[in-house]
């Protein structure tokens, strides 16, 4: 039987990773990393209004540069490279003219933030989020927000187009529709060039957009309408159904096929997000946690259908029929920043160092990376009994459980003996505090959990933050063996929608890899973190209810 391939495409935060995967086995042929240059500037982005935003051309140059790469480096005849699946952030969504095109790459538009994919983390709309909930609460109607937590998001769709077709009107006026960042770049691959057509994603439009049958797509019109007339304009230009990501979305279009060498036979899957990928191409199963640790974290479950008959869970990112696998409900849960809130920590202490550098060269030799290193080594060594700050780990606002992106982080209990390292440390059990959070708050709501799995750069690079998330959450931490879980689950997806495997189920006992070791959790570490999180749960309280009042009125 003639072998096989398919392309898993990942879009993260900073960069755009490409593998080459067989489809009997899932070995990772061969792969490419493409880091977004205008985003590694910094452009388009003011971290201290929470914006953050990227130009398409970084991710089209990204698409195009990796599997470019793959294919020329690939011995094997083109024709046997199947197909393609794109996953991404999310929601990061785009907007687009009537053709689909993005705004930011017409003249126009070519340096205006607000024409540039509004990324994931960016909490500009803060004040659109809270109205959409209120709206929802109050219209007299149903409650769109029901399987999405109860809560609208900043990071999220809507609230995002509200905020900048209010703030700007050349965007108002010019953009016909909107798109996903995975539905964007999947669409550009595919000859056939219709929006009406197109093949949403499920997963994006579910988790992010308050997609769901019950109510024949996103939500009508008439709601819509409360919140901005344009915003009723756009529903009539969007979707009603959505697809899940095991379904071809199209063929590729004869411009991609010369730019990527491949041919126009090559399968494109409906696009999907990145950490319900990495949730398949971390074997997922019911009853299994699975935790995408990067810059911040997106904590996976599927649950049967009977299980969560007529029940909306509180206080998640949603439960969405398909987004995980295409038989299940899949539930999302995460952290704002994980990843991120250690990254933090080290550019305050590499500021110094590269304003010494700039003026004399001296500390050029000093990475972010050797600061992590010895922050990491030196945390290992303080004894469980020594004083270690009690710190929240909200420095991106709280994503779950129940949403609040005002929020900010705290770091208490410091003194004149407290050091870097206890505070690196206190922010790695920081986060695992809320991981535990995430996680107690499913089990409340009878959502069982036998196994957690990591995956994701954390999980693969900090040995120490894994040992202490096994030992808040008192339970083993299998850690995937694959390095590009995301990726690979998109190629998982692509194989099925290529009819290479008859189901995903199917494409994951083929084509999973498996682990590669096990954090388990130490008693004496235990006891301790059980008390220590009582803390965190009542200066996490006291900041959201006391220190969020008074700046309230500040």
């Amino acid at each position: 039987m003639k072998q096989t391939f398919v392309i898993g495409v990942d879009f993260g935060t900073d960069s755009v990773r490409a593998i080459l995967v067989k489809t009997d086995d899932g070995t990772i042929v061969d792969q490419s990393t493409f880091e977004y240059p205008r985003w590694k500037e910094g452009l388009y982005c003011k971290p201290e209004k929470q914006q953050f935003r990227q130009h398409p051309l970084d991710h089209i140059e990204g698409l195009e540069y990796t599997i470019t790469s793959i294919v020329r480096d690939a011995k094997i005849e083109k024709s046997a490279i199947t197909g393609i699946c794109i996953d991404t952030t999310g929601s990061s969504p785009i907007p687009v003219d009537a053709d689909g095109n993005a705004l930011a790459l017409q003249q126009d538009f070519t340096e205006d933030p607000d024409a540039m994919m509004i990324l994931w983390k960016d909490h500009t709309a803060m004040k659109e989020a809270e109205e959409i909930t209120k709206m929802a609460k109050t219209w007299g109607g149903l409650d769109f927000t029901k399987f999405v937590g109860g809560v609208y998001s900043s990071e999220w769709f809507w609230a995002k187009i509200l905020y900048s077709i209010r703030n700007n009107k050349s965007i108002r006026s010019a953009a016909y529709s909107w798109m996903e960042h995975c539905d964007y770049i999947t669409f550009l691959l595919i000859e056939n060039k219709d929006l009406k057509t197109f093949k949403r994603s499920r997963c994006a439009a579910g988790h992010k957009a308050m997609w769901n049958k019950l109510w024949d797509g996103p939500p009508p019109r008439e709601f819509l309408s409360l919140l901005d007339p344009y915003l009723g304009l756009l529903r009539s230009r969007l979707y009603e159904k959505t697809y899940t990501s095991d379904q071809p979305a199209g063929t590729l279009s004869k411009e991609w096929s010369e730019k990527l060498g491949l041919p126009v036979s090559t399968i494109i899957a409906v696009g999907t997000f990145d950490a319900h990928a990495g949730a398949v191409g971390s074997e997922i199963k019911e009853n299994t946690l699975v935790k995408v640790m990067g810059t911040s974290t997106c904590d996976i479950i599927v649950s049967s259908r009977e299980n969560l008959q007529d029940v909306a869970l509180p206080g998640i990112c949603g439960q969405v029929d398909g987004s995980v696998l295409p038989n299940a409900i899949g539930l999302e849960a995460g952290q704002s920043a994980f990843g991120d809130m250690l990254a933090w920590f080290v550019d305050i202490l590499y500021w110094p160092l590269q304003q010494l550098s700039d003026s004399d060269g001296s500390f050029s030799e000093v990475s972010k990376e050797d600061i992590h290193k010895i922050l990491s080594s030196k945390a290992e060594k303080i004894s469980d009994d020594t004083s270690v700050p009690l710190s929240i780990d909200w420095i991106n606002g709280r994503r779950t459980p129940h949403t609040n992106q005002a929020l900010k982080a705290t770091i208490a209990n410091f003194d004149l003996g407290t050091t870097a390292p206890h505070i690196y440390k206190s922010l790695i059990e920081a986060i695992c505090y809320g991981a535990k959070n995430i996680l107690e708050h499913f089990e409340d709501r009878k959502i069982e959990i036998q196994t957690v799995i990591g995956v994701g750069g954390v999980a693969k690079k900090s040995p120490l933050a894994m040992q202490t998330l096994a030992n808040i959450l008192d339970r083993p931490i299998h850690i995937a063996k694959t390095e590009q879980a995301c990726a690979l689950g998109a190629a998982m997806y692509a194989s099925v929608a290529t009819g290479i495997h008859s189901s995903l189920q199917d494409a994951i006992i083929k084509m999973g890899n498996g682990f590669e070791t096990t954090y388990n959790p130490e008693n004496a570490a235990v006891i301790q973190y059980q008390r220590k999180y009582k803390k965190y749960l009542e200066l996490g309280a006291f900041v959201e209810h006391t220190l969020l009042n008074i700046e309230a009125h500040v």
